[in-house]
């Protein structure tokens, strides 16, 4: 699989401040690549120099397999910060507008945008009086206008209502498998980036900490039965017997990564003399993942 977007030793320092130290990351083309981070710790300098707004210091990135990345930026829309909005237009003079900054030769694809976005009944209702996610969600198509095969959200979801974040998530995702738009999104939402990623990238203090497919993150933060019994050996011989997978985490400790019959172990471990003490549900969520690699506050 190709790369998207790749950084390699990216530093940006604002006088004294490191914003981006050494960072190196690799987007795949196709992912959905879910950027984690406190704030501060470089998530929207990253972005914006993506975007071409910020220039780095050191260090070098490529999009498109194209170092610097200056033709390849008409291949991103973006949405950085806060959707750059015509608040006294409708929707589709705003995306009409977005032509005539793109040079585009005609509005025939603003129709279709904005059914896409599902703002196509909003008629001459000003953006002005849009609620919050139908702001978001025109800035989403101001980033179309230009039929990017990169798209770049910054916080899209955030102070959304659940109503606003459903419609959000739908549409990053009907963006990505119909029309195989690679996007980055960063959230303060973990778990609603859980929903959404392919990928991910852990970032803090300007540097990447550590990047994972989904796939490998779910195996990582797997389900199972945590059993505390008396004698952790009894079990492991039990189990053995029963074709379970298990971990052994301590003299007493266990976890069980199968469903098991519950009163069918407890009467083989009685025949071990080993008693079940306590029987939990466990597993990481990509929260409590993040706090282990990361740790400190939990603002993400």
């Amino acid at each position: 699989m190709n790369d998207v977007f790749t950084a390699n030793s990216l530093s940006k320092t604002y006088r004294r401040f490191k914003a981006l130290d050494r960072l190196s990351m690799h987007i795949p083309d196709g992912a959905v690549y879910g950027l984690v981070g406190k704030n501060g710790a470089g998530k929207t300098t990253l972005i914006r120099l993506i975007c071409g707004l910020q220039h780095p210091t050191s260090g070098e990135f490529t999009i498109f397999g194209e170092t610097g990345g200056m033709k390849a930026r008409r291949r991103i829309g973006s949405v950085v910060e806060t959707p750059s909005l015509y608040t006294d237009m409708t929707a589709e003079d705003n995306l009409k507008m977005q032509c005539r900054v793109l040079g585009l030769p005609s509005f025939e694809g603003v129709p279709e945008i904005l059914r896409l976005v599902g703002l196509e009944n909003t008629g001459k209702k000003k953006a002005r009086n849009f609620s919050l996610g139908m702001k978001q969600r025109l800035g989403i198509a101001v980033a179309l206008a230009g039929d990017p095969d990169f798209l770049v959200l910054d916080e899209p979801v955030n102070g959304l209502d659940p109503q606003g974040i459903i419609e959000i998530r739908e549409l990053i995702l009907k963006l990505n498998r119909e029309r195989r738009i690679t996007v980055l999104i960063s959230s303060h939402i973990l778990d609603e980036l859980s929903r959404l990623a392919t990928h991910y990238g852990f970032i803090d203090g300007g540097r990447m900490v550590r990047e994972i497919s989904a796939e490998a993150l779910d195996a990582a933060c797997r389900k199972c039965v945590r059993l505390t019994v008396t004698d952790a050996k009894a079990l492991a011989r039990v189990l053995d017997k029963m074709g379970a997978e298990y971990k052994i985490l301590s003299d007493t400790e266990a976890d069980v990564f199968a469903q098991i019959n519950v009163s069918q172990l407890t009467l083989a471990l009685a025949d071990e003399s080993c008693e079940v003490v306590s029987i939990r549900e466990h597993g990481e969520s990509l929260e409590s993942y993040y706090m282990s690699i990361v740790g400190g506050g939990a603002d993400a």
